[in-house]
């Protein structure tokens, strides 16, 4: 009778446990979870994985992803050892815990640990519920016991990776790291691993930027459960206790921030960004531009843009000395402002005229005061060099010799170039005027930077990209080979500027009318790079010329870039590399397509008498004037010779009689004008 009651104790006992495990499941089964899936801030990669600009996520708090594996595992161990050394072993809730935290409790009259696991943390932190209320923790439990059911371990670990608070507006070991270390969490030393332990027990009293004392004895504290958990060893421990606390917070990362900026509006679902730049070089070149502008006055900025022209790929960019909002307009990206690019399309204009058979590094051209309509340009400087080479005009950056030029090709063929280049040239009217090889035309820094990397790369265009991974694709050819090297080689062989090292770096300054835009733009056989420099808001910088504010800079981003340059292409096969003397008849000496219909600026002409007027006859003779040409003249009338090598420009031609009479006179050179006249 008793073995038969007691079997039936036991056996109500068990289904009633059944029963009661049975109900408890259910209850956690039922457990209505908060969103589990964690906001973290966008982020914008380098092309190495390099962090270079994080944004806050909705509620402004910095939150960056992290998984398990891109941490330091000391942290990971030092974590598991000081919060929930069973964490891999519990259902979410470690029961031998909380019976320890609970009889120490009782014995002390006062809470001595705690007896949350790392799952209930998470739990607390995803409802940002309270520790110390009955009821919270009771929640905590239920909710800790649901997300074990439905969440790995590895899981649970990267939830508390996220959400961990470190004071003020940092959440997540790696908010926490780039603010308080400077650098990712992947290497952390001891002290540093620990400090991260430590602060969240109590985020906003051992903040080490408002509290540092604080912060340091309770990471004190955590090194010294470590030694006795065997994490560490005593040296190490001993070597972290040396270790100072940071004191301030460090600012995020904010290279590239207008490329940034462009990214994620461009893309605004994508939480991570891979672009093209390369962070080194990126802060390098901020870091220059901030130096570019110092002590310049409160309003110039500048701009740099720095590509592979091999690959297209843009490395840096810089869109301004400083990303706020100054006098300076920081927020404004001048990589992309429309801008008159000075001198700096000339290049181009010569690489048509050599390519249209109009001309050659070493064809001669005049540089003098010149009238094309009713438009007279005027060298910069003012001066005239008289015949020179066409080498040497674009290198002194001459305005007579490319006007020519480009009304011989006409400005049509010079904006068709420019858009086979990529480019988006924006200008005044509906037509192009011989002003677009001055600066007449709108571009941006990027235009004008993909126009040098066509050069570079032997005359064909490769649109620029910023997106790691985007589609690059061959572009138009804007110029022959031959042309683009033979430019490449005329600009090679400019002096740099005063300080600067020799070398043959490819490049072109440039300074827009009124001083508003200072340029310089150059190449060595792999990298192009492009600097702008004036105001934001396009009102004159006085005394800003390319060549003295922007080609310095220009040649110091080559030695950030850089060590050495790479070395310019060897010339084409088909290259004519011959003096003045060598060359063929045409092309000594420029003349423009229209040259055999329209008289050289230089030719003779018949002053007095004008055309078609009547002239008397004196008893000396008629008296005739000419302009142009070169001594002696002779003289004929209607094609008979009346005064043969006469030195002087005026002469007196002795008549046979009067009526109609054409008078012709020939130069030194074979050149013939003429005019037709009544005498009487």
């Amino acid at each position: 009778m008793i073995r038969a009651r007691w079997l039936f104790a036991l056996a109500l006992g068990l289904w009633l446990g059944a029963l009661g495990r049975d109900r408890f499941d259910a209850f956690i089964a039922a457990t209505i979870l908060p969103p589990v899936a964690v906001e973290t801030s966008v982020e914008v990669l380098d092309r190495n994985g390099t962090l270079l600009r994080a944004y806050t996520v909705a509620d402004g708090r910095w939150r960056l992803a992290l998984p398990p594996d891109k941490v330091d595992p000391l942290y990971l161990r030092m974590l598991v050892a000081y919060e929930d050394k069973r964490f891999r072993d519990h259902p979410g809730v470690d029961v031998r815990s909380m019976a320890r935290a609970l009889a120490q409790a009782v014995w002390n009259g006062r809470v001595v640990s705690g007896g949350s696991t790392l799952t209930m943390q998470v739990a607390r932190l995803l409802e940002e519920g309270t520790t110390g209320q009955v009821a919270g923790k009771f929640r905590q439990m239920r909710v800790a016991l649901a997300l074990e059911r439905r969440l790995n371990k590895d899981q649970i670990l990267q939830l508390y990776l996220h959400l961990a608070p470190f004071g003020g507006n940092l959440e997540g070991v790696r908010a926490a790291s780039i603010s308080y270390f400077g650098k990712e969490p992947a290497r952390l030393t001891p002290a540093e691993a620990a400090l991260l332990v430590a602060i969240p027990q109590s985020p906003e009293t051992r903040r080490p930027d408002r509290a540092a004392d604080r912060a340091e004895a309770a990471r004190d504290r955590v090194l010294a459960r470590m030694v006795g958990a065997g994490v560490i060893d005593a040296a190490e421990a001993e070597a972290a206790l040396r270790e100072p606390v940071p004191g301030l917070r460090k600012a995020f990362p904010a290279l590239a921030p207008h490329l940034a900026d462009r990214a994620r509006a461009e893309q605004p679902v994508l939480t991570t960004h891979r672009l093209t730049i390369d962070a080194t070089l990126q802060k390098a070149l901020q870091e220059l531009a901030v130096q570019a502008v110092e002590g310049r006055g409160e309003q110039l900025q500048v701009a740099i843009l720095v590509a592979d022209h091999a690959s297209g790929e843009i490395l840096a960019s810089v869109g301004s000395a400083g990303y706020q909002a100054d006098l300076r307009q920081g927020f404004v990206d001048m990589t992309r402002a429309l801008r008159s690019p000075g001198s700096t399309l000339k290049p181009l204009v010569y690489a048509l005229t050599f390519d249209e058979g109009l001309g050659h590094p070493e064809t001669m051209i005049e540089d003098r005061p010149m009238a094309f309509g009713t438009y007279a340009p005027q060298n910069f400087d003012r001066l005239y060099r008289g015949t020179i080479r066409l080498r040497e005009a674009l290198q002194l950056s001459l305005n007579i010799p490319v006007v020519q030029l480009t009304e011989a090709l006409g400005p049509a063929r010079l904006i068709s170039a420019m858009e086979k280049a990529g480019m988006r040239p924006a200008f005044p009217g509906d037509q192009p005027g011989l002003a677009i090889a001055l600066g007449g035309v709108g571009v941006t820094l990027t235009d004008m930077v993909q126009l040098y990397a066509a050069l570079a790369r032997g005359g064909v265009a490769r649109p620029l990209i910023w997106r790691l991974g985007a589609e690059t694709i061959e572009g138009q050819r804007v110029v022959s080979a031959v042309a683009a090297w033979q430019v490449g080689d005329i600009l090679a062989g400019l002096a740099p500027p005063p300080g600067a090292p020799s070398n043959r770096l490819a490049y072109k300054t440039g300074t827009s009318y009124g001083h508003r835009d200072a340029w310089a733009i150059g190449y060595d056989g792999r990298h192009v790079v492009g600097v702008w420099m004036g105001r934001a808001d396009g009102t004159p910088v006085p005394g800003a010329f390319g060549a003295d504010v922007a080609a310095p800079v220009l040649f110091q981003s080559f030695n950030r870039l850089k060590r050495r340059l790479d070395p310019q292409p060897a010339a084409p096969a088909a290259t004519l590399l011959v003096s003045n003397a060598e060359l063929p008849q045409p092309l000594k000496r420029f003349r423009s397509r229209m040259a055999a219909f329209v008289p050289a600026a230089d030719a003779p002409a018949v002053a007095f008498p004008p055309d078609g007027t009547e002239v008397e006859l004196l008893p000396a003779g008629l008296k005739v004037r000419v302009t142009g040409g070169t001594g002696p003249f002779t003289w004929l009338a209607d094609g008979v010779p009346v005064l043969i090598a006469a030195d002087s420009r005026e002469a007196m031609l002795a008549l046979p009689g009067t009526g109609f009479v054409t008078l012709s006179v020939i130069d030194a050179e074979g050149r013939s004008a003429r005019t037709s006249v009544r005498v009487h």
